[in-house]
C-alpha cells in the first residue's frame, strides 16, 4: 500500500480553510486522488493556530516554516505575499512539492528567483489559480481550442470588489507595498491574467503590451484594538484600483481593470472574449453558466455547465444540481496531488505564474512611466 502523502501548510486563515476543507472532502467525491496526512499546520500565534490544526484535521503544529518544509511531502503556502518566495524555494530545494498561493510573488525579482527553483526542481511547483478549474472555465477553455469561437479580436477583464468602500475599513497586509506588492492589480488582477492567458494564449500568441493606470482612493486607514477603538491610522501604499489596456500578438485587443472599492459589487469577476464566428461570457457569481454565441445564432445562449460530461461534474451530483466556489479547490488540489503522487508537471506552473507577474509589472510600469511597455510573456 502507498503511504500518504504528508502535507505541511502556512496559514490557516481564509485561504487555509478553503484548502484544508478541500483536502478533506476529496476521499468522498474523488476515491481515486492520492491519500493524504494532514501533518503539520504552521502560523505564529499558538492559540490559534491549535483551535485550527483540530478543526482542519492536523495531527501538529509549527510556528517556524523551516522546521517543516524538509519533512513533508507537500508544502502549502498560503502565507502572504512576502513570505511566499523563501519558503517555496527552501521547500523545492529539499524535495519538497510546492503549491503556492496567487500572485506568485510580490514583485518579478522574487516571481523570477522562485521560476528558477522550480525549474530546477524534481517534484512540482504549482500556483493556486483556482478559477481554472471550474467547470465553466473549463468548457469555456474546449469551445475556444476547437476553433468555435474563430479569430480571437477582443477579451475584457473585470474584477470587482466593494470591501474597502468604507474608508474607515481596518488596514491589513494587503494595503502595504512591502507585504502585499499591489493592492487590485495583484490581489484580483492576477486572477484575471491568468485566466485570460489559459483561455486564448494559444489562440492569439500571448499579450505583446500593456498600459496601465493605478489609483488609490484612501491614503491612510485604521489599526483597531481589541475593543474597536482606533489605535493609530497606517498608510496604504498599494493601489484601490487599476485599469490597463493589452494588445496581443495576433493583433487582438484586450482591457483589464480591478478595483476594492466598487460600490455594490462583492466577487464580481467577469470574463468577455469575442471572436470572429462567436463569444461568450463567464461571471463568477454565475458560476455555472457560460454565455456562449456561436455559428448561426442571434444571440446569447445561457449554458448550465452541469451534465456530466462536463469537466470534473462526475464527481458530484446530478445535471443541475449546481457547485459552488469551494469545489474549484476540490478540483484544484485533486490535479495537484496527484501530480505529487504521479511524478508529472502540473498547471499553472511557477513558470506559467511568473508569466502572469510579468503583466502585472508591465502595468505597474507602465503607470509609473505613462506609456505602453512591452511583455516578454513565454507564448510562442
Amino acid at each position: 500500500m502507498t503511504e500518504p502523502l504528508t502535507i505541511g501548510m502556512l496559514g490557516y486563515r481564509f485561504m487555509g480553510r478553503a484548502h484544508s476543507n478541500a483536502i478533506a472532502r476529496l476521499p468522498m467525491f474523488f476515491p481515486d486522488a492520492p491519500a493524504v496526512e494532514r501533518h503539520t499546520l504552521i502560523g505564529r500565534d499558538e492559540e490559534a493556530l491549535a483551535e485550527a490544526a483540530d478543526q482542519f484535521g492536523f495531527n501538529n503544529t509549527a510556528t517556524d516554516w523551516e522546521d517543516v518544509v524538509g519533512e513533508v511531502d507537500v508544502f502549502y503556502n498560503l502565507g502572504p505575499n512576502h513570505l511566499h518566495a523563501e519558503p517555496s524555494i527552501a521547500a523545492l530545494e529539499a524535495g519538497t512539492a510546492v503549491l503556492c498561493e496567487k500572485p506568485l510573488a510580490p514583485t518579478l525579482d522574487e516571481a523570477d528567483r522562485m521560476r528558477d527553483a522550480a525549474a530546477q526542481a524534481t517534484v512540482p511547483a504549482g500556483c493556486a489559480f483556482n478559477y481554472r478549474f471550474l467547470p465553466a472555465i473549463q468548457y469555456a477553455k474546449g469551445l475556444i481550442a476547437d476553433g468555435e469561437l474563430g479569430e480571437i479580436r477582443h477579451v475584457r477583464g473585470r474584477y470587482l470588489q466593494d470591501w474597502l468602500v468604507d474608508s474607515e475599513a481596518p488596514w491589513a497586509w494587503r494595503m502595504d507595498a512591502d507585504l502585499a506588492g499591489s493592492g487590485a492589480l495583484g490581489d484580483l488582477g492576477a486572477h484575471t491574467v491568468d485566466l485570460v492567458r489559459f483561455l486564448v494564449g494559444d489562440r492569439t500568441g500571448g499579450i505583446d503590451r500593456v498600459s496601465g493606470h493605478l489609483e488609490t482612493f484612501v491614503e491612510e486607514r485604521p489599526v483597531y484594538d481589541d475593543v474597536g477603538e482606533i489605535e493609530e491610522y497606517r498608510p496604504v501604499t498599494v493601489d484601490d484600483a487599476y485599469t490597463a489596456q493589452a494588445e496581443f500578438a495576433n493583433g487582438a485587443v484586450g482591457s483589464f481593470e480591478a478595483s476594492r472599492m466598487a460600490t455594490g459589487h462583492k466577487n464580481d469577476h467577469t470574463i468577455e472574449i469575442h471572436g470572429s464566428e462567436g463569444s461568450l461570457k463567464f461571471a463568477l457569481e454565475r458560476l455555472n453558466e457560460l454565455e456562449v454565441l456561436t455559428g448561426d445564432s442571434r444571440g446569447y445562449e445561457t449554458v448550465l455547465v452541469t451534465e456530466e460530461t462536463d469537466p470534473y461534474v462526475d464527481h458530484w451530483w446530478p445535471p443541475g444540481h449546481t457547485i459552488g466556489w469551494e469545489h474549484s479547490f476540490v478540483h484544484e488540489n485533486f490535479e495537484f496531488l496527484s501530480a505529487v503522487a504521479e511524478g508529472t508537471e502540473f498547471s499553472p506552473s511557477f513558470a506559467e505564474a511568473y508569466e502572469v507577474q510579468e503583466v502585472l509589472d508591465g502595468i505597474e510600469q507602465a503607470d509609473e512611466h505613462g506609456e505602453w511597455v512591452s511583455v516578454d510573456n513565454g507564448q510562442e
